[in-house]
């Protein structure tokens, strides 16, 4: 970079922006391109670009400087090592945005890179009475499950874990590195005690990190207007020792029904209706999902007309109440037609004249 960049320009803000919101696109610039992430040639140039930004627009004399007599007013007066020091910089700030970023210290010992088990998938088919009314399901998984022995903790009985000595308990170390003027502080897993912070100074003799297989009972409820596709169950998938459990996902298939076809939470019925009942007209009972509904047909009705039955079809998730049933008139037609029963029809058609 043979020339500077306006600093501003650099950090992607405008001259009016507030410093906290300067900081913030630091951040994500930092993380873009500092060099233990981002690998490309011109990652490390890029970064002490846009620290030298940062150092100068976070600190409201040198940025003052900048505003008036740009590049020229700050390093006429400061030299580069002037222009990080008072300035509130410290690039331990970027090695704690990627403890944020990866976890570093958010769970105690063993935080840092906390494993996470496998997800487990269990496939289930429902049917369209189980969307109506929900479905309770009872699980038997293999999977691995906390030693009897040891309680889980991987430990002979009558013995604990002690603090890892190189991360003391942390799980993590800082690894600073100089490059010209900056010095970067990378946080890794601690690789004595692969990032737990506690060691096992007794292994349990029957497990010796405190998990075996098993099996695990589980309950749960699928609820009322449920579709097809997964359902997460958090925290019963695969458990791993000093992890993060996987999650349980049910996969859902709500079955084809005999009788009624679905859409969404509406449900249909084609109901056979003959030619004389469609014209004279009917009381019927229709199936529904509960049982039977009585319908009025009235005379005169035409083929395809449609009976709705108001609250008769399925719950909907994030919608209250039910939708409906729509029962559809399937009007038969006689293909084969006797002499006598022709003649009849030609009479009533003529009678209509």
């Amino acid at each position: 970079m043979s020339a500077k960049r306006d600093y501003y320009e650099v950090l992607g803000i405008s001259k009016d922006t507030q410093i906290n919101e300067i900081k913030s696109q630091y951040r994500k610039l930092a993380l873009k391109f500092h060099p233990d992430r981002n690998k490309s040639s011109e990652a490390v140039e890029h970064f002490k670009e846009i620290s030298e930004a940062y150092a100068v627009l976070s600190d409201t004399k040198k940025r003052q400087l900048y505003d008036q007599h740009g590049h020229a007013g700050v390093d006429g007066r400061y030299s580069t090592e002037d222009i990080f020091r008072g300035a509130g910089f410290n690039f331990d700030d970027v090695g704690s945005i990627f403890e944020n970023l990866f976890g570093g210290r958010r769970q105690g010992f063993g935080g840092f890179g906390r494993q996470r088990g496998s997800d487990l998938l269990h496939e289930t088919f429902v049917s369209l009475e189980d969307v109506l009314n929900g479905k309770r399901m009872d699980l038997d998984l293999q999977k691995n499950v906390d030693c009897p022995d040891c309680n889980g903790s991987g430990c002979s009985p009558g013995t604990s874990k002690i603090k890892c000595s190189d991360c003391d308990g942390q799980g993590q170390v800082r690894i600073s590195r100089n490059m010209g003027f900056s010095t970067f502080v990378t946080v890794q897993p601690c690789r004595k005690c692969s990032g737990r912070g506690m060691m096992i100074e007794k292994p349990c003799k029957k497990c010796k990190l405190g998990k075996v297989k098993g099996t695990k009972h589980i309950s749960f409820e699928l609820p009322a207007g449920i579709d097809n596709g997964d359902y997460v169950i958090s925290g019963e998938g695969e458990s791993i020792p000093d992890g993060v459990s996987g999650d349980l996902i049910i996969r859902v298939n709500v079955q084809p029904h005999p009788k009624f076809k679905r859409d969404g939470r509406d449900i249909f019925y084609d109901t056979q209706l003959s030619m004389t009942d469609a014209s004279l007209g009917k009381n019927l009972e229709v199936p529904t999902l509960e049982g039977f509904s009585k319908i009025t047909v009235e005379p005169g009705s035409q083929p395809n007309t449609i009976i709705k039955l108001k609250g008769k079809g399925l719950h909907g998730r994030g919608f209250r109440g039910r939708g409906d049933q729509y029962v559809r008139l399937v009007v038969n037609i006689p293909k084969k037609l006797s002499k006598h029963q022709k003649d009849l029809l030609k009479d009533l058609e003529d009678s209509f004249d």
